[in-house]
């Protein structure tokens, strides 16, 4: 029997939940001249990775992008297990005897370091653990801040940095009309920062925030956003770098103005800082952060003609009782998967996972997301990129270069899969979980209110 036929469809397991393993099953139910079986499996009892769990709870707008995601796993020929992790439950060698091809969509999902003295301080901590606690992730709802000191402080200006210095700076009534969960909202709505501080070690032209982002921010119901003339004054280079890109222009005109001094009138204060570097926390006799010690940067051409920051020995310090760096993300390797060790991604060429030996790729390994390009882009930069990876498998698939499973049916997946864990989620039980956060949300005039712990998940649905 062909491959790729109804009664032997290719069978394909994605791991990863998130808008690229999506977008991915997505273009291989689209080859309607084959019939393609897709089972996405994710560690979490829930689908949707970053979406839910990385996404900004009070920007909902950008989450319903997983109504598309519904739609793609209303196929019948589509199947959900979370609650299995890879590696633990399921393994690379027992896998490759159910499926063709064999897809990873992991994310990045640990911080890169700043790797200054007292990074290590108690109070702080990288951005994506205070991001994952105020988005119900099971992993971190147990998280303690300490929100009761004056001052905070966020490392980097990208979205994450930008979501994280916005969310201390919200009300309780902004923090209820989002997703946030309730714990987070509490803890919140009680927090003693006046005072954030939001730090980018490049210029204005080149913060990695959109434009609708700080204009976001510059309009907070209790919070001042505040620039300094001298950092948002283009130097000759940057102006160079941006003279042809209108977004940009309007990005730098945003941030002047917020420059000019103006009455501030709200009890909270945002300073967004640029050309500034952390070179070393300062903490008190019990180890807790209390000061950031900054270099004043200047900007330098490098070879390939783009803009790094440079420091002088001009430095000051700040205030800081609780500081989250936000200055990259790193991919975990998975089980016998190979890894870049040094670009911290799942080694490939367009998506086909490469043998670092042979130089040639796996037979029936792909990938796609963060763990194939590094952490860069927006939701949406995700199809593109599992576009292309999928390209490549059905390449592969037309040359028959794919893997040769010896219980290559749906029921013998999901007996395995079954007997080595049997308190599985499919993607039903996920639909009643998500009606059962809805029901919670309009109870108490939320969007919804979200199941925090895999425990109370299982026990919701009845497992």
């Amino acid at each position: 029997m062909t491959v790729g036929t109804e009664p032997r469809p290719l069978r394909v397991a994605i791991f990863g939940s998130g808008p690229a393993a999506f977008y991915a099953a997505e273009h291989l139910f689209k080859q309607k001249q084959f019939v393609i079986d897709v089972d996405m499996f994710d560690r979490l009892p829930v689908p949707f990775g970053l979406v839910r769990y990385g996404v900004a709870p009070d920007h909902l707008k950008i989450k319903q992008v997983t109504k598309v995601f519904d739609n793609i796993a209303a196929n019948p020929r589509f199947r959900f297990f979370g609650n299995v992790e890879f590696g633990k439950d399921v393994k690379l060698a027992e896998l490759k005897e159910y499926y063709h091809q064999i897809f990873f969509a992991t994310g990045a999902q640990s911080d890169r370091r700043m790797g200054i003295p007292g990074e290590d301080l108690t109070g702080s901590y990288p951005a994506t653990e205070f991001v994952a606690w105020y988005n119900g992730h099971p992993d971190y709802r147990d998280r303690q801040w300490n929100l009761n000191v004056e001052s905070a402080a966020v490392v980097g200006v990208g979205n994450v940095a930008i979501d994280v210095a916005r969310l201390l700076s919200l009300t309780r009534e902004e923090l209820w009309a989002s997703d946030a969960a309730d714990y987070a909202v509490e803890a919140l709505s009680h927090s003693q920062i006046k005072t954030v501080c939001l730090l980018g070690r490049r210029g204005p032209a080149q913060a990695a925030f959109s434009n609708p982002e700080i204009k976001e921010v510059g309009e907070l119901a209790d919070s001042d956003l505040v620039t300094r003339a001298d950092e948002t004054q283009l130097d000759q280079l940057s102006a160079a770098s941006i003279a042809d890109d209108r977004a940009g222009k309007a990005k730098v005109e945003i941030l002047q103005s917020f420059a000019v001094e103006h009455p501030l009138t709200k009890p909270r204060r945002l300073n967004l800082r640029f050309l500034v570097s952390p070179v070393e926390l300062f903490g008190d006799a019990a180890g807790n952060v209390t000061r950031m010690k900054l270099a004043r940067n200047t900007l330098v051409a490098s070879e390939t003609g783009s803009l790094s920051a440079k420091a002088t020995d001009q430095f000051e310090e700040i205030e800081a009782g609780l500081v989250f760096r936000s200055v990259g993300y790193r991919g975990k390797p998975l089980p016998d998967v190979p890894f870049h060790d040094r670009w911290y991604v799942i080694l490939n060429e367009r998506g086909r996972v490469i043998d670092p030996e042979s130089k040639q790729p796996i037979i029936g390994l792909y990938t796609s997301g963060w763990i194939k390009r590094g952490p860069s882009g927006v939701v949406g930069t995700n199809k593109p990129d599992s576009v292309e990876s999928v390209t490549c498998m059905l390449e592969d698939f037309s040359t028959g270069s794919i893997l040769q499973p010896s219980h290559g049916d749906a029921a013998s997946a999901e007996k395995f899969i079954g007997a080595r864990k049997p308190d599985y989620f499919s993607y039903a039980d996920w639909k009643c979980l998500d009606a059962l956060e809805l029901e919670r949300g309009k109870a108490c005039g939320r969007p919804r209110v979200k199941f925090t712990s895999v425990e109370e998940m299982k026990k919701a649905v009845g497992k």
